[in-house]
C-alpha cells in the first residue's frame, strides 16, 4: 500500500472512503484529499492526518486520483485536471451516469479509467460499490480499485453497460427502503403506536429481513411464504400491496432511476 490515493471533492463518501481505508490499514501520509472549502480540508487533516492538495497538485503527485464530485460539477473538474494528470494514472469515477469515454475524452489518451457506483452505507461500511473498467484500465487497476472500496462495504464487477441499472437498484436503493420504512413508521402510527416504537419494530424487522436475505439462501418468495399462513394478518397485507398497485410502482420507479442516469450521460443535468 504505498501508493498515493487523492479523494478530490471530498463530501460524506469521500470522507466514508478516506475512514475506511486507514482503518484497512492505508497510511494516512499516503492518502491526498481536495475539498471545495479551505475549512473543509483542515478538518479532515485534523480528523485523519491526510494531506490537504489542490486539484492540480493532486493530479500531479496522486498514483490514483478517486473524483466524488457530483455529476454536474464533473466536466468543470476534468478541464481543470486533465492539463496535470499524466496517462499513467488511474482515474476512478464515483459520479452517477457518466461513461468511462467521458473521461477519457478529455484526459491523456490511454488513460485508465475506471467507474464506480457506490452507496450511503459506506458511512458504516455495508456498501455495495459496482465497478466497470474503462477501454484502458486492465485486470490491475480494477483490482486497486476493489481493494480501495472493499474498505467499505461489497464490490462487484459488471460491464458498463450494466452501470445504468446498478444505479437504479444499490446507487439510489437505500433511498426506496428509507422511504418503506417511513410509510411502515407512519402506518404504525395510524394503529396507535408512539413514533418512537413504532420505528424501532420495523427497524429492527428490516435488519432482520435483510439478514436472512443474505445468510439463508433462500429466494425471497420463500421467506415472504415463510410468513404467510392461511387466512392470516400477512396475506391480507400481500393482497392490499398488489391491489394498490406496489410492485409495478417498484418496477416503474427503477426504470425511472435507471433513464435519468442515462440522461446525466448526455449532460442533461436538469
Amino acid at each position: 500500500m504505498t501508493q498515493k490515493v487523492a479523494v478530490l471533492g471530498t463530501g460524506k463518501i469521500g470522507e466514508a472512503l478516506l475512514s475506511g481505508m486507514i482503518r484497512a490499514g492505508w497510511a494516512p501520509a499516503d492518502l491526498l484529499v481536495t475539498a471545495r472549502r479551505q475549512e473543509r480540508a483542515e478538518e479532515l487533516r485534523t480528523r485523519y492526518g491526510v494531506t490537504p492538495v489542490t486539484n492540480q497538485e493532486a493530479a500531479k503527485i496522486a498514483d490514483t486520483l478517486i473524483l466524488t464530485v457530483k455529476p454536474q460539477d464533473m466536466g468543470a473538474l476534468l478541464d481543470e485536471l486533465a492539463p496535470h494528470v499524466p496517462a499513467d494514472r488511474l482515474v476512478i469515477s464515483g459520479a452517477a451516469g457518466i461513461p468511462t469515454a467521458y473521461y477519457e475524452e478529455r484526459l491523456a489518451a490511454g488513460t485508465p479509467v475506471v467507474r464506480v457506483m457506490t452507496n450511503t452505507p459506506a458511512l458504516v461500511d455495508e456498501a455495495m460499490s459496482v465497478i466497470s473498467a474503462g477501454s484502458h484500465a486492465t485486470a490491475e487497476h480494477l483490482a486497486h480499485a476493489e481493494e480501495i472500496f472493499g474498505a467499505v462495504g461489497k464490490t462487484l464487477r459488471v460491464p458498463e453497460s450494466q452501470q445504468d441499472a446498478c444505479t437504479a437498484l444499490s446507487g439510489s436503493g437505500p433511498a426506496y427502503f428509507f422511504y418503506l420504512v417511513e410509510a411502515m413508521t407512519d402506518a404504525g402510527i395510524l394503529l396507535g403506536l408512539p413514533r418512537d416504537k413504532a420505528h424501532d419494530l420495523i427497524v429492527q424487522s428490516a435488519i432482520g429481513a435483510a439478514t436472512m436475505l443474505r445468510d439463508s439462501g433462500q429466494h425471497p418468495v420463500t421467506l415472504r411464504e415463510n410468513v404467510t399462513s392461511p387466512a392470516g394478518t400477512t396475506i391480507n397485507a400481500i393482497r392490499e400491496l398488489e391491489n394498490h398497485g406496489v410492485r409495478a410502482a417498484l418496477i416503474a420507479a427503477l426504470e425511472a432511476a435507471r433513464d435519468r442516469s442515462r440522461e446525466l450521460a448526455t449532460g442533461n443535468n436538469g
